[in-house]
């Protein structure tokens, strides 16, 4: 049974990620790490439209009943709370992000908010883009590091201590690609206005 102010929380998440046009309906999935146990999106659930029977609970290693209805990113979620002190994982597609990823190796936002939240975040790239190994090695790799990663063509991977938390990451990021294409659209070099962002590439 899911506690209720959980479910709150994913409810609220989900809702916030679709309704701010962060992914489609069916796209992306949330989780919270409780102990050795893994509560996480079912395959299939919309992330705008959660219910409280559209989570599954899973063990952080090995097989169990809820591996087969667990969303298909169950494996990268599972070594990103492995290998990092992470509490809960938004993922989600949204679409600036996505389009700028399809263009460079790093993305280095110049709004204040983004840019003070993350300075620099990795795209990275693996040739199976869902639920493979090679994914969920990559990308669990980069999180001991960032606290969002770009997967290229894909879609973000955010973690907080929790949901909330990981959330404001991942719409801050958004918005700062979203800043960063309408700049690059007008043309011309910006004003810079933060102190050393010279050194935000190397962060």
């Amino acid at each position: 049974m899911l506690d209720e102010r959980l479910y709150e929380e994913f409810r609220d998440v989900g809702r916030d990620i679709y309704v701010g046009g962060m992914t489609s309906t069916h796209g992306g999935n949330l989780s919270v790490r409780v102990g050795n146990k893994i509560i996480i999106k079912r395959r299939g659930a919309q992330l705008g439209r959660l219910k409280p029977s559209d989570f599954v609970s899973t063990t952080l290693h090995g097989e169990d009943s809820g591996v087969t209805r667990a969303s298909s990113e169950l494996i990268v979620h599972r070594a990103i709370y492995q290998k990092t002190n992470a509490l809960a994982i938004v993922h989600c597609h949204p679409p600036t992000a996505v389009a700028l990823s399809l263009t460079r190796d790093e993305i280095i936002p110049v709004d204040n908010e983004c840019s003070y939240l993350l300075h620099r975040v990795p795209v990275v790239a693996a040739e199976l883009s869902s639920g493979s190994p090679e994914m969920a090695k990559i990308i669990s790799e980069e999180l001991r590091r960032y606290k969002l990663i770009m997967m290229r063509g894909h879609g973000v991977f955010s973690i907080g201590q929790t949901l909330d938390e990981a959330l404001q990451w991942t719409s801050a990021f958004e918005m700062g690609c979203k800043i960063l294409y309408m700049l690059e659209t007008l043309g011309g070099e910006h004003i810079e206005f933060r102190k050393q962002a010279d050194s935000y590439a190397a962060w």
